[in-house]
């Protein structure tokens, strides 16, 4: 029995009626650029071989039921007319809050009854959230005859997560799940959302990027996040910038110096560091993918990570441990990806070298004693589609 067969098969026995088609919308790993998507600033993310896939009929009498094979429990039954943010609902937040941000965008959606269930890692910093929300999006956009672009549905996505469920996050998860492409990685400017498809062959250059899940789970809405957006809005105001990507890499020095200057906590100085030089690592990273260079991106990542634990302090041990590990194996370079306080890393490797680095990386986490890590290859995948 496949996949689709056996979720169309489980709509019919919630629902009793047959699902009207079935969607899928993947996670996402970023290459490089990280915190930088709510200043404004570059993200390189890629869409992974897993998905969130939803079997979806129309309802007409208002009413919202979703059920997911993942998580124990019944069928979750809202009226939409009553959505409203902030009230719970654990996973069914994320759909229900598209449901939410269509409606408060003018579209009339009725009702629909919607069967998930997903394979991309939860708390692993892949955007399984926001997976949930753009499958959920792209199924009622095409049942409901919206029209609505893969662009506009990312938006609509993370206005679910910032204002129904919580979430501070910036476009970058959504953008990666709706509008990436197979053997590219999304180079997306987060201020004008202009996009460009770079190709990202890593075979054709005998190398490999893994994707390491630390297992160690972590809740974006526990504030650590929203300190962060908080203290870099606070480094744009003492600056008087709008957002800190109006800040050249090649000002950053003086500007850092301004805020020492002006009485900013240090934190805030830390944060202004990270993000600007994030933003100018991706410029770094593109322009090498683009020389063909793709070797000499791995210092890139390794400097990636360093910042995103010194400046940002976002990092654990256990993601220290798989950069460290990996990289005394002798891979090109390493850091963490995505909210970090867990999650996941990602490791670029020599292929032949693959297996060495991983068995390292499980070594060391055996050797500490942590929960054994899950290590898959990062395939870049294509966008949010219609299965059936």
């Amino acid at each position: 029995m496949t996949d689709l067969t056996a979720l169309t098969d489980s709509f019919r026995a919630l629902y009793g009626t047959e699902p009207e088609g079935v969607w899928a919308a993947p996670g996402r790993v970023n290459l490089i650029g990280e915190y930088t998507d709510f200043n404004d600033g570059f993200v390189m993310p890629l869409a992974l071989p897993q998905t969130a896939r939803a079997a979806v009929a129309q309802r007409t009498d208002g009413q919202l039921r979703l059920h997911s094979t993942d998580v124990p429990g019944g069928v979750i039954q809202l009226d939409v007319a009553a959505l409203a943010p902030h009230q719970g609902h654990g996973w069914a937040a994320y759909p229900a809050g598209v449901v939410w941000a269509l409606r408060e965008a003018g579209h009339d959606i009725t009702g629909a009854d919607i069967q998930i269930t997903s394979d991309v890692p939860t708390g692993a910093g892949l955007s399984s959230s926001a997976a949930l929300e753009i499958v959920t999006a792209l199924a009622l956009n095409d049942l409901f005859g919206l029209g609505l672009t893969p662009t506009e549905l990312a938006v609509l996505g993370r206005r679910a997560e910032n204002d129904f469920v919580g979430v501070p996050c910036g476009v970058m998860d959504q953008m990666a799940s709706a509008c990436c492409t197979e053997g590219h990685a999304l180079h997306l400017d987060t201020r004008d959302l202009g996009q460009r498809q770079v190709p990202f062959d890593l075979p054709s250059h005998g190398l490999r990027l893994l994707v390491v899940d630390t297992r160690v789970k972590h809740a974006l809405g526990d504030g650590a996040y929203a300190e962060r957006r908080a203290g870099c809005e606070e480094g744009a105001r003492l600056l008087s910038l709008k957002t800190l990507r109006e800040l050249p890499y090649e000002e950053l020095d003086a500007a850092l110096d301004r805020l020492a200057a002006a009485g900013a906590d240090e934190s805030v100085v830390r944060y202004v560091r990270h993000v600007v030089s994030d933003n100018a690592r991706v410029e770094q990273v593109i322009a090498l993918l683009d020389a063909g260079d793709v070797r000499a991106a791995g210092p890139v990542l390794d400097a990636g990570h360093v910042s995103l634990r010194d400046d940002l302090r976002v990092s654990c041990a256990e993601l220290d441990l798989v950069v460290e590990s990996a990289t005394a194996a002798g891979a090109l370079g390493a850091r963490m990806t995505g909210g970090g306080f867990g999650g996941s890393a990602i490791v670029l490797v020599e292929e032949a070298d693959a297996d060495k680095v991983s068995g390292a990386v499980l070594a060391a986490f055996a050797a500490a004693g942590h929960t054994e890590p899950g290590i898959f290859p990062a395939v870049p995948s294509g966008g949010a589609r219609r299965l059936v």
